[in-house]
This record gives C-alpha cells, structure tokens and sequence, in this order.
C-alpha cells in the first residue's frame, strides 16, 4: 500500500493579464483628443492676431527735419537749439521717441529726425 501525501494549494483566482488594444477607430479618436490643444491654440492665435493686420486706412503723414550731429553736440543742445521755448527735457524725449533711441547718448555723424512741432 502506498500512501501519497498532496499538498494543497490555496486557491487563488488566476490573474489576467489584460492589455490595451485599439482598433483604427480607437486610434482615430485617440489622436483627435490629443491634437485638439493643439488646434485650439492654433484658432486663438489665428484669432487674437487679427488686430495686428493693418487696416488700410491711411495715417496722417509725418513731416520731419533731420540733424546731423556734430562733435561735441549733445541731445540737450540739439533739443535747445531745435526748441528754444520748449522744455528740453520734452523735446529730448520726442526725439529719442521718434528715433527709437535706447539712451542719451548719440554718436557724432548720426542723422536724427526732429518731430514737425519743434521745426516750425
């Protein structure tokens, strides 16, 4: 007689490995949702830069003499001699805005425009 122990086993539930399958469809889909950012962007920037196209109304036109600058010549005395009456420290800052000057500071040989108001 012979006598064959078994061990048992605790019964588990076998685990299934599942794994993601995408049909065309799926994928289709898949990539819309992932590329509507995208999209979405693309339209609010087409949309925001409208105003940035020019409108086709004329501007008024601007008059202007130019200077040269000499040595020794500065933005105070161009300013001064430009405007007499004006304040220099306005006439400076309508010429360096009208220039687009980053600073003060000019360099001899430059042209600089002077706006119409100071010339008359």
């Amino acid at each position: 007689m012979s006598t064959t122990t078994s061990v048992q086993q605790p019964m588990t539930a076998p685990v299934r490995a599942t794994r993601l399958r995408l049909t065309a469809r799926g994928r289709r889909v898949l990539l819309a949702v992932a590329s509507a950012p995208l999209a979405a962007g693309v339209v609010f920037s087409a949309l925001a830069g409208g105003s940035a196209i020019a409108s086709g109304e004329q501007a008024p036109a601007t008059s202007f003499e130019t200077v040269t600058v000499m040595p020794g010549d500065t933005l105070w005395s161009i300013a001064a001699d430009a405007a007499p009456d004006a304040d220099p420290r306005e006439v400076i800052d309508d010429i360096m805005r009208l220039n687009s000057l980053p600073s003060g500071m000019v360099q001899t040989g430059t042209t600089l425009a002077l706006p119409a108001e100071y010339t008359d």
